[in-house]
C-alpha cells in the first residue's frame, strides 16, 4: 500500500511538472511575440526611448507586481505588460540601428538569442541535471556585474563594456540553466514567475549581443 501510495504521489508530481513547465513555454512564446510586436511598433512609430529612471521604475514596478499577482489570473496581464513595456523600450534601439545601416546586428542578435536558449534549454531537459549548485554562482556574477555596470558609468571604457555585455550573457545562460532545472525538479511550481526569469534571462542576452556585434563592427569600420 506503501508503495503504491509513493508511485502515485511520484506519477502526480511529475505530471504537475510537466504542467508547469508546458504552461512557462506557452506563455513565455506569447510574452515573446506580443514583445516583439511592441517592438516594432515603437519602431515604426519612431517613439522616443525611455530615460533611465522611467526604464528602471517601469521594469522594477511591473516586475514587482508580476510577483505579487503570479498566483492570480491577474498575474498574466501583468505579465503582459511588462513584456510589452520591455518591448517598447527596445524599438529605439532598433531605430537607431535601422538608421545607421545596421539592420544586420539585429538579426544576428535575435539569431544568437535564440541559440543560446535552444542549446540552454535541450540540455537541462535532456539530461535532466539538477543545476541548483549554480545559484551561488549567479548571485556571485550578479554582484561582480552590477560593480562593472557602476564602475563603468565613471570610467566610460568601450572595452569594459563589451566584457560587461558577455558577463550579461554568461550570467543569463546560466540563469536559463538555472530556472530550467529548477522547474523540472519540481523547485519552480509558478509558470508566470518562471516565464519571467526565462524572459528577463532572453532580453538580457538580446541586449548585449547587440553591443558585442556593434562594438565589432565600429572596431572593424
Amino acid at each position: 500500500m506503501d508503495r503504491l501510495i509513493a508511485i502515485s504521489s511520484s506519477r502526480q508530481s511529475l505530471l504537475s511538472t510537466h504542467k508547469v513547465l508546458r504552461n512557462t513555454y506557452f506563455l513565455l512564446s506569447l510574452t515573446l511575440a506580443f514583445s516583439v510586436f511592441t517592438a516594432i511598433a515603437s519602431t515604426l512609430l519612431r517613439l522616443p526611448a525611455p530615460g533611465l529612471l522611467l526604464m528602471l521604475v517601469g521594469f522594477y514596478g511591473l516586475l514587482f507586481l508580476t510577483h505579487r499577482l503570479a498566483n492570480s489570473p491577474s498575474g498574466i496581464l501583468a505579465t503582459f505588460a511588462l513584456t510589452g513595456f520591455m518591448g517598447y523600450a527596445l524599438g529605439p534601439l532598433f531605430s537607431m540601428l535601422l538608421a545607421s545601416g545596421a539592420g544586420d546586428v539585429i538579426m544576428l542578435a535575435l539569431g544568437g538569442t535564440a541559440l543560446v536558449f535552444l542549446c540552454c534549454s535541450t540540455y537541462v531537459l535532456t539530461t535532466r541535471k539538477d543545476m541548483s549548485f549554480l545559484s551561488g554562482m549567479i548571485m556571485v556574477g550578479f554582484v561582480v556585474m552590477l560593480v562593472a555596470v557602476v564602475a563603468n558609468l565613471f570610467l566610460h571604457i568601450p572595452a569594459l563594456s563589451l566584457v560587461i555585455s558577455a558577463m550579461f550573457i554568461l550570467f543569463s545562460s546560466g540563469a536559463i540553466l538555472w530556472e530550467t532545472s529548477n522547474i523540472i525538479h519540481g523547485g519552480e511550481t509558478n509558470y508566470i514567475r518562471a516565464t519571467v526569469s526565462l524572459y528577463v534571462s532572453l532580453y538580457n542576452i538580446l541586449v548585449s549581443m547587440v553591443n558585442i556585434f556593434v562594438g565589432i563592427r565600429g572596431s572593424n569600420s
